[in-house]
């Protein structure tokens, strides 16, 4: 089951039965422990999707293009660097095959890169009252995990590979000439990407991983309302 739903089934089901035993602290406990576990599902929710009338939901798909920008910085920094480029092109043994760099590429500006957005978003602010980037740090290793996924997938493609290779071998390229190329060539890739796709492609990687905030906010919530009840 999803983890979510069982966090919020528990609440209510300590909900039920405080209200039905007369037992204060057990409504308690569940009544914040439902609060906090909703109010982080819809956080979730509004990371993601557009919601009527809640202002700064759907993030994702809004800043749509910073998360493209931040992914052609990373593609062009890391892998084809003007220096890179010389040293390939000073090295007769031509080879495009990239696996090697990626699997060894520190990725976690990526993903930094994508909390930044969050962070200075209207998502930022919701985000903040759960702990900040502390609450998505576990996240970390699986989103650097597809990040390299994808970025293997894409430098294995015949036309990437075709692409490159014809530039690498036409005689007299200078590197800063190939940098253009190269950087024309994302761009062109990335233009093809639209809000939706963007959404999929984060949403597959943490939206698992968020599930949980919404257990935290339960357990949290849960022990608000034990010391509430106390007090």
């Amino acid at each position: 089951m999803n983890k979510s739903l069982i966090t919020n089934v528990i609440a209510g089901i300590l909900v039920v039965a405080g209200f039905l035993f007369d037992q204060a602290i057990v409504l308690s406990i569940g009544l914040f422990a439902l609060s906090g576990a909703v109010t982080n599902l819809l956080a979730v929710h509004m990371l993601f999707e557009k919601v009527p009338l809640l202002y700064g939901s759907g993030v994702i798909q809004l800043k749509f293009a910073g998360f493209k920008v931040a992914i052609k910085n990373l593609i062009l920094t890391e892998f084809f660097s003007e220096q890179k480029i010389s040293q390939l092109l000073g090295n007769k043994n031509i080879n495009v095959d990239l696996q090697p760099v990626i699997n060894e590429v520190d990725l976690n500006p990526a993903f930094d890169s994508l909390l930044d957005v969050i962070e200075h978003s209207q998502f930022g602010s919701m985000l903040a009252m759960f702990g900040g980037s502390a609450a998505v740090e576990p996240m970390r290793e699986a989103f650097i995990d597809k990040m390299r996924g994808s970025l293997l997938n894409m430098s294995e493609t015949d036309e990437f590979k075709s692409l490159v290779n014809e530039k690498l071998t036409q005689s007299g390229l200078a590197s800063d000439s190939l940098f253009n190329t190269v950087s024309g060539l994302v761009d062109k890739r990335l233009d093809e990407l639209t809000p939706k796709m963007v959404k999929d492609i984060i949403q597959t990687m943490i939206r698992e991983h968020l599930g949980w905030l919404v257990v935290w906010g339960g357990v949290f919530g849960g022990l608000f309302g034990l010391i509430a009840a106390i007090i």
